[in-house]
Formats: structure tokens, C-alpha cells, sequence
């Protein structure tokens, strides 16, 4: 189901560029002309503050715990920590926490199902995801999802199995139909690194009923291929995935249904290999050009007109599927990562670019319309040249809407890891920083940020530091952000 969007369609559509989300770059932060990404410095802590005024919640403020640093009036609880906290089977929560979405549960409690990012044999993990009996894919493989129920005043905290036997649970995505979609960053074979079957797919996951994830199945319609998150579009059932990979740089996909073919609950699991149609995209600027890498974009506000390439062999039995496509034929771009749906699209993560794309950048966010087929860039990052430094902010992954107002961001970028917001107009702010540190006092180590996502009513952000694996529920006086 191939849609081409006419050059001549395109320009007639750019003078809508203006509609949606505005984030538009600041100073400092946020490259907005061409050449910033080579001369924009960030600001330091004591420049930036807690944003700019009237914006965000106040500086932060150091934890004398060494977790979390917030702004006053903001307090934090550990959920679930790898060797600490237990799974009702018994073991140890496992470790490396990555995507996360919540759900709400029975009796008023708050449901996560939260992705564990585990590689490789299960020998190199002190605490890969249990083999719990009728939940496992692959023996070999360390990695899963676990579902975290938090009771309703947050007094008790319960931890199960939802998917054991995956490999590399990156991000993944929440479906309209209140299940999860988990995503395996990896194209891992049987009979490498251990493994006993392909990997690199994605599985459905249901934090309400435990039955329905019995016997798991991939879903290899969506192809297979080092996937990161997974959105779906409610009014039309297509759904878009991100690739984290390199040579050469990763793609966006689409994925078109069949024809007739209805979403809900355990559906996705019951289609053929080959059902419906997987596609990358193929971009071009308002004069036609064709865009080989979405890195090319050096100022928010940039849009770009999409058409949709198949994919042949989305299984990948011989040539990874971004391999399948010669120079000219797809747009590609490095690190595609987090997505998130709201506003009637796809919000879009390129994580940051460098020798490997034609411009460099330390984080893009895109926003796809499917209306009018169109990539707009919303938030663009200049290269951080000291990320050991307090106050800047690069390498965005993981991303929610904010109830509050515009994008709550997690870091994975070098040094300093922070979560942080950045409104319709583009200015940021801190909200949160690691204060783990994880290397030595000279030669300090600070782990991503992960899984950022609200609870269902908006009163709790719960966000995840990968490692060694910790789930954190943060409440304050949360409020508008404009």
C-alpha cells in the first residue's frame, strides 16, 4: 500500500511546516542554523541554572544517597533494584532495565512492564531474566521483560516474569489496546553467541493476563533487524519501528497491515511471516532532492517529504535488511532510537550523529505526520564539546509526552546523564540527574537514563538508570510547562 507524496504535493504541503509541536532550538542547547552543530557551545550549569525563567522546577539539587539528583520539592522511590529486590519465583530483579510503559491495573495500582537489555548467553549475567516455564523463547538468550506492580498508595511493590529467553531488550512500545510491544536490538542467529534460534524480532507482552504470554511467539511480519521502539497509529494500523545500527547507519520503518486485518489483544501473533508490507523511507527537501541521511538537517523547522521503499526480504535470511537498499534508494540516519506517539504522530529519536553520517549532531527528534507524510525536525542538538561538565544535555533516547507539556528526555550520551523536558517552543530544562557513579572517584562513570514514562493519572514519572538496574518513581509539584 505504497502512497508517493508528488514533488509538487510536497510544496504545496510546506506551508504547513508551523503545525504541531514548535520545539525550536535555544541557545547553547539546540543547534537552529547551519554550521551550530560546529560552533554552538553548551552553557554550564551555572549559565543555565534550572532553565530558563520560569521554565522547569529550580536546579538541582545533589542526593546525599548518591542516586537521583531533583529540583527542591521533588522526592524519589526506589521501585525494583537488581540485587536487591526479588521476583515473586524468587530471584534477583534482572538487571539492565531499558524500555518501559505503564498500564493501569486492577484496584488502582500501576502496571510496568519493563525491558531488561541483556546480550548474548545467559553465562555472562549475574541476573538474566528466570526461565520461567511456558514464557521462554530461547533457553540461550539472558534477556525478557518483566511486569512491576505498584499498589495504588505505592505501600507494595510485586515483580513477575513476562517474557524470558529474548535477547538485547532495547525499547519497545505501547499498543492502543493496552498490551507491549518488547523489541530485540540484535541480529543474532542460532548457533551465534550461543543462541538456539534467530533473534532480533519483536513480542507481544500483556501485563494483564499472564496466560496470553504463554508459549511466545515472534511477530516476523515486522522484520528482523536490530530493533529499538515500536509506535502504532491508531487510525490507520500502521506501525513504525526504529533501527539502532551502523554500516551502514540504521532506517525507519513501516509496517502496513493486510487488508482487513483488525489490532487487538494478541493479534499481531497471529499473523503470517510475510503478512502486510515493511517499508523504509525515502526523503526529499521542498525543492525534490532526494536526502541520503536525515543528519543533513542543520535547523529545527526542517521538513522533509516521505515516500515508502518495500523491503524484500524482511527476515533477513542472507543481507540485513538495511543492507538491502544501494546508496540513493532510502533515507537513513545514525541511532534511530525512542519513539513516542501523541499529536496525531510519531515523535522520532536520533540519538546523535558522527563519522559515520555526513553532518554531526548530538541529538535530533523528529516528528513524523502521517497525514501529510512528512518528517519535521523539532529538536536538534549541537555536538557537546565537554560532556563531563554539568548543564548541557546530549544523547537522547528514550522519550514520553509530557501531561505537563511537551517532551520529557532520557540522556544516553557521554559523561553526565540527565532527564530532561524541552517545551513546544524549545527551551529546555533540567528535571533529574544520576548521581550513581558507577566508575571511581578519578575516573567517574555514569549510566543512562532509560524507560521514561508517567503513570496513567500523570502524578508519577518513572524513569530507569540501566545499571546495575533501578526503577525510580518520582513525584512533585508537577505543573504546566509553556
Amino acid at each position: 500500500m505504497k502512497m508517493a507524496v508528488t514533488r509538487r504535493d510536497f510544496a504545496k504541503r510546506s506551508a504547513y511546516t508551523g503545525a504541531g509541536f514548535a520545539l525550536v532550538g535555544t541557545a547553547g542547547v539546540l543547534g537552529t542554523a547551519p554550521g551550530a552543530l560546529a560552533t554552538e557551545t553548551a552553557g554550564t550549569a551555572a549559565e543555565q541554572g534550572g532553565g530558563a525563567a520560569g521554565l522547569g522546577y529550580g536546579p538541582l539539587v545533589a542526593d546525599p544517597k548518591g542516586i537521583l539528583a531533583l529540583p527542591e520539592g521533588f522526592t524519589y522511590r526506589i521501585i525494583t533494584r537488581t540485587g536487591e529486590t526479588t521476583l515473586e519465583s524468587g530471584e534477583s530483579t534482572p538487571s539492565n532495565h531499558d524500555g518501559t510503559a505503564t498500564f493501569e491495573g486492577p484496584r488502582g495500582a500501576t502496571l510496568l512492564v519493563n525491558n531488561h537489555e541483556l546480550a548474548g548467553p545467559r553465562t555472562d549475567w549475574p541476573h538474566p531474566v528466570p526461565l520461567i516455564d511456558g514464557l521462554v523463547y530461547d533457553p540461550a538468550a539472558s534477556g525478557g521483560c518483566t511486569v512491576v506492580e505498584v499498589a495504588k498508595h505505592g505501600d507494595h511493590v510485586s515483580e513477575w516474569v513476562g517474557i524470558a529467553g529474548t535477547a538485547t531488550n532495547c525499547a519497545g512500545g505501547r499498543t492502543p489496546w493496552g498490551t507491549w510491544l518488547t523489541c530485540e536490538e540484535t541480529e543474532d542467529k542460532a548457533g551465534q553467541k550461543g543462541m538456539t534460534k534467530d533473534h532480533g524480532y519483536v513480542f507481544e507482552v500483556d501485563p494483564l493476563d499472564r496466560k496470553a504470554n504463554r508459549n511466545p511467539k515472534p511477530i516476523k511480519a515486522l522484520g528482523r533487524y536490530a530493533h529499538e521502539a515500536v509506535v502504532v497509529d491508531p487510525k490507520r494500523g500502521h506501525l513504525y519501528l526504529t533501527e539502532d545500527a551502523s554500516g551502514p547507519n540504521g532506517l525507519l520503518y513501516r509496517w502496513v497491515p493486510p487488508h482487513g486485518f483488525e489490532h487487538g489483544r494478541g493479534q499481531l501473533r497471529t499473523l503470517k511471516d510475510d503478512a502486510g508490507v515493511l517499508q523504509a523511507p525515502k526523503c526529499y527537501d521542498a525543492g525534490g532532492k532526494f536526502v541520503d541521511d536525515l543528519s543533513r538537517a542543520t535547523k529545527t523547522g526542517t521538513v522533509y517529504g516521505v515516500d515508502w521503499e518495500p523491503v524484500l526480504d524482511r527476515d533477513a535470511k542472507s543481507v540485513s535488511v538495511r543492507k538491502q537498499f544501494k546508496d540513493g534508494e532510502i533515507t537513513r540516519a545514525r541511532k534511530l532510537e525512542g519513539m513516542w506517539w501523541a499529536d496525531g504522530g510519531a515523535y522520532i529519536v536520533s540519538s546523535y550523529a558522527r563519522e559515520e553520517s555526513p553532518v554531526q549532531h548530538d541529538g535530533q527528534v523528529w516528528f513524523y505526520d502521517p497525514k501529510r507524510r512528512t518528517l519535521t525536525l523539532k529538536v536538534l542538538l549541537g555536538v557537546n564539546p565537554d560532556p563531563s561538565k554539568d548543564g548541557a544535555f546530549d544523547g537522547p533516547d528514550n522519550i514520553t509526552v509530557s501531561p505537563y507539556g511537551g517532551l520529557v528526555i532520557a540522556e544516553d550520551g557521554e559523561g553526565i546523564q540527565h532527564l530532561f523536558g524541552a517545551t513546544d517552543d524549545g527551551r529546555t530544562y533540567p528535571i533529574a540527574r544520576n548521581d550513581l557513579n558507577i566508575g571511581s572517584a578519578e575516573e567517574p562513570e555514569f549510566s543512562e537514563f532509560t524507560g521514561v514514562v508517567f503513570s496513567p493519572d500523570g502524578g508519577t514519572l518513572y524513569a530507569n538508570i540501566q545499571v546495575p538496574g533501578i526503577m525510580l518513581a518520582i513525584t512533585g509539584p508537577w505543573r504546566r510547562q509553556s
